[in-house]
C-alpha cells in the first residue's frame, strides 16, 4: 500500500491497518523462531509498510493540530 492510498483513509481505518501490520509482523516473528519462515523479504515489507502508514498517521495529526490552531 502506498502513501497516497493510505492518505485516502480515515483514521480509524489507519488504526486499524496499523494493528493488521503489527499483528502480521508478530506472526513472522513466531513463524521465523519456530522454522517456518518462507519468505525472509516480508519482514522489510512489513516494517516499511508500518513506518510508511505511521509517517501519514502523523502528518494527519499534525495537519488536525494545525487546524485547530488557525481557528
Amino acid at each position: 500500500m502506498n502513501a497516497k492510498e493510505l492518505r485516502q483513509k480515515s483514521a480509524a481505518e489507519l488504526r486499524e491497518e496499523l494493528l493488521n501490520l503489527r499483528r502480521e509482523q508478530f506472526n513472522l516473528r513466531m513463524a521465523q523462531a519456530t522454522g517456518q519462515s518462507a519468505k525472509p523479504d516480508q519482514f522489510t515489507k512489513v516494517r516499511r509498510n508500518v513506518a510508511r502508514l505511521k509517517t501519514v498517521m502523523a502528518e494527519i495529526g499534525r495537519a488536525d493540530k494545525a487546524k485547530g490552531a488557525v481557528k
